[in-house]
């Protein structure tokens, strides 16, 4: 058993690996992608967050996002690198460019200015939230995350700058209590959530792009009526176990359900926790399942 481990704002070093979504029941039934000859075994392990692994398999999977603060000219920078758990908080963050300038223009990609991930690294909590730019190109948003222990947060942004490229960076964040890190949460093709039954099928794979399917039903029914969330039906986010590698994937053309396809490639063979938004009834919920992506 975990003992309970004291994680305070001085202690932002503490690290683990990373899971589940708030709000998301037990999962069942497996889904593994293997190659003939080859099967993932375990998390990949990479980087810091200024440079090392760049987190690309050798095998030519696609370059992974979200290990470092900085990048092209671009630094994501926490006012506060810790909040404290259980109670009602906020996180300010700016963009800041090569000047040492907050950022102020951005390009609106899927309904927002910018994306903003928190995950702890045991990967047992997650949220997708949409936080508020000032003027002056600050970024707030309350959080209230009931969790104790290491956490990761990720800006996927594109700047309004005329040849600007997107990029998602990533920093950690402290949350202050009693921490005991979870065992990541095991492989499984179908999740639970709200009374929702989301099923998934198809693999992902590093170096060649897989379709991922989902299928969404409520008390055994198929939802064919999901609403628009951030311009699609779905809203997918892979987390890469132990080093957190991001990688943002975007939904094929579909319809309204039951049914949410996402086209992706993992940046390595590994495991990955995937997390599914979708809307339904006026609610986002999430959904989340761990994968084993072949090489």
């Amino acid at each position: 058993m975990n003992t309970g481990l004291k994680i305070t704002a001085f202690a932002a070093a503490v690290a683990a690996t990373f899971g589940t979504a708030y709000g998301v029941g037990q999962a069942v039934d497996p889904v593994v992608a293997t190659d003939r000859g080859n099967s993932a075994q375990g998390g990949h392990d990479a980087g810091g967050e200024h440079g090392g692994h760049d987190g690309q398999a050798a095998g030519g999977g696609a370059p992974a996002t979200g290990l470092k603060s900085s990048e092209g000219g671009y630094t994501l920078a926490l006012d506060k690198p810790s909040v404290a758990a259980g109670v009602p908080g906020e996180i300010r963050f700016a963009v800041k460019g090569e000047d040492g300038r907050n950022v102020t223009a951005y390009r609106r990609e899927h309904g927002k200015e910018l994306h903003f991930i928190v995950a702890s690294r045991d990967l047992t909590e997650f949220r997708h939230l949409h936080p508020v730019r000032a003027a002056d190109g600050t970024w707030s948003t309350p959080v209230r995350l009931p969790k104790a222990g290491a956490y990761r947060v990720f800006a996927d942004f594109t700047p309004a700058a005329e040849g600007a490229e997107g990029h998602t960076l990533g920093t950690g964040l402290t949350v202050s209590g009693e921490a005991s890190p979870a065992p990541l949460p095991p492989v499984r093709a179908t999740a639970g959530v709200d009374g929702y039954q989301v099923a998934l099928s198809g693999a992902l794979h590093s170096g060649r792009a897989g379709e991922l399917r989902l299928t969404v039903r409520k008390d055994g029914r198929p939802v064919t009526d999901l609403q628009p969330y951030l311009g699609a039906y779905g809203h997918l986010v892979a987390l890469r176990s132990g080093d957190l590698a991001y990688l943002h994937v975007h939904p094929n053309d579909g319809g309204p359900g039951p049914v949410v396809s996402f086209t992706a490639t993992a940046p390595s063979a590994g495991v990955y926790r995937l997390f599914l938004d979708f809307q339904h009834e006026g609610k986002v919920r999430t959904a989340a399942f761990t994968v084993r992506a072949a090489g």
